[in-house]
């Protein structure tokens, strides 16, 4: 059984700062793409950034120069930092996880609300 856990999400006021974490436990394959996702309304999820096994992160054009995607492929963990945060950014977001055996695993989402 797989499991993504993530964290970090919150409350916080336009202009500030959050960094989410999810960690895959169980027994997962190696790891090949991590990412991050969000709600959006009339589709179900929206890329948000990924991040490759050697680091490169790959993001969504609405968030290039705010989120900072990382990992510590020791730990199975990936990170989302996210600055200068907006109201719009407001949704819940799901760490993704694509193992080299193909499987893709998902976890349960954690609320960021970004007050005006």
């Amino acid at each position: 059984q797989v499991q993504l856990v993530e964290s970090g999400g919150g409350l916080v006021q336009a202009g500030g700062s959050l960094r989410l974490s999810c960690v895959a436990s169980g027994s997962i394959y190696s790891i090949n793409v991590m990412a991050w996702y969000r709600r959006v309304p009339g589709r179900q999820r929206e890329l948000v950034v990924t991040i490759t096994s050697g680091g490169r992160g790959n993001y969504a054009r609405s968030v290039l120069g705010r989120f900072t995607i990382s990992r510590a492929n020791a730990k199975n963990t990936v990170y989302l930092q996210m600055n200068s945060l907006k109201p719009n950014n407001t949704t819940v977001y799901y760490c993704n996880v694509d193992a080299a055996d193909e499987s893709d695993y998902w976890g349960q989402g954690t609320h960021v609300t970004v007050s005006s």
